[in-house]
């Protein structure tokens, strides 16, 4: 029997707002742009009561929660207080995956012969509170599925176990949307349906789940039957993806270079939001006409928007460009990547730069990567789509000489 562990920091924004100004303790609390047109990021439970959700728009959830004390948040600080936690969890686990900035997967088979999985998660929490001063909740069960609806359940600051065999008493009562994956529209067509509980669900065929929602049907139906086979996947904060180009000939254009280099990030970033996920590590690779090769890097807060990114790299190349030497190649790598969304790039952006973003992503997604660019990056020939998250290979990507 597998014993699969679930964190959650609580209200993870909110939480390190309040763990820097007590003062927030207790009061509704609403995270992103300030100003009507900007977006909520995160929210407190508090503010939860009034129908404030994230993404919505701020003029609405300061309508909804007029005493709500509005804070654009920082990302530096929400990055620093996620490696504190994955850092306490990476030298006290055995296989520890990061899903997101705030959630975490941990596989703790085996623990039992020792001293309990159970025992081990307890001790966990409580010395992930005690360091961090982070509430933080979690689940266990015998998959990943059944333990993160266990977490969502056992919030706030709380934690819950679903032992072997009681994985479907458990879920039966819950509302379908409770299930991993089951977005608004899979929502509402469920409901449309007549189908509001996961029992429900748990007494269709999966042939008639398959008929309904195709492929998607059938893994709600495994979720809502609590069957999950899919492994916890080792964090590593060497992943990354990145891309590079060599010239045919040798070239001091500036304007080019960093045309180039806007164009390889701009793509890069799209890469990162079309996998869901965000980088925490930019670096820029020069390669000049003796062969020498230099780099820097930078660190940053997690983010996948091309506003932020872009002028790091520029400002890398400019560190990194010496004025009396030829350019061979130039690169760029996003590292220290995990899962996550554009959300946490949102403390300082509004609903038209989000509405933005997700239209430029359609359109890229329809057509191509290069159906919608930034003017400067035009003379990027050669950068096409791939999928670096599904293994695909990036033709015209790596080492393309022009």
């Amino acid at each position: 029997m597998n014993s699969i562990l679930h964190l959650d920091l609580d209200t993870f924004f909110v939480s390190v707002e309040r763990k820097k100004n007590s003062a927030l303790e207790g009061k509704p609390v609403m995270i992103g742009g300030t100003s009507d047109r900007g977006v909520v990021a995160a929210c407190s439970y508090e503010a939860r009561q009034y129908g404030v959700h994230s993404a919505m728009p701020m003029k609405l959830a300061r309508s909804l929660c007029p005493e709500a004390v509005i804070i654009r948040g920082n990302s530096a600080d929400y990055t620093k207080e996620s490696k504190l936690v994955t850092d306490i969890l990476q030298e006290s686990v055995p296989v520890l995956e990061k899903s997101s900035i705030d959630e975490f997967y941990v596989d703790l088979t085996g623990t039992d012969k020792f001293f309990g999985a159970w025992q081990m998660a307890t001790e966990l929490r409580q010395r992930i509170i005690n360091e961090s001063g982070l509430p933080i909740s979690f689940g266990l069960s015998e998959n990943k599925t059944v333990s993160k609806v266990a977490t969502n359940e056992a919030k706030p600051n709380n934690q819950i176990r679903i032992d072997y065999g009681k994985e479907k008493p458990f879920l039966a009562p819950l509302s379908v949307k409770k299930i991993p994956m089951v977005g608004d529209k899979t929502y509402a067509k469920l409901l449309s349906l007549g189908v509001r509980k996961i029992h429900t669900v748990q007494e269709m065929s999966v042939d008639l789940m398959e008929r309904a929602f195709g492929a998607n049907g059938v893994s709600i139906w495994k979720k809502a039957n609590g069957i999950d086979h899919s492994k916890v996947i080792p964090y590593s904060e060497r992943k990354s993806i990145s891309t590079e180009r060599t010239f045919n000939k040798d070239t001091i254009d500036v304007t080019r270079l960093k045309g180039i280099l806007t164009a390889m990030t701009e793509n890069l970033a799209f890469q990162l939001r079309r996998g869901q996920k965000l980088t925490a590590c930019i670096t820029v690779k020069v390669r000049y006409s003796d062969f020498n090769t230099y780099t820097l890097q930078s660190r940053i807060p997690y983010t996948a928007a091309d506003h932020v990114l872009i002028p790091r790299a520029l400002e890398l190349f400019d560190r990194l460009y010496n004025k009396r030497l030829l350019v061979r190649l130039i690169g760029v790598r996003l590292s220290d990547l995990v899962n996550g969304f554009y959300q946490i790039d949102l403390f300082d952006d509004n609903e038209e730069q989000l509405n933005l973003y997700g239209a430029m992503d359609k359109i890229r997604d329809k057509y191509g990567d290069r159906s919608i660019m930034r003017v400067s990056g035009m003379e990027a020939k050669t950068i096409g789509r791939w999928n670096p998250f599904t293994g695909e290979p990036p033709p015209l990507l790596a080492n393309r000489r022009q």
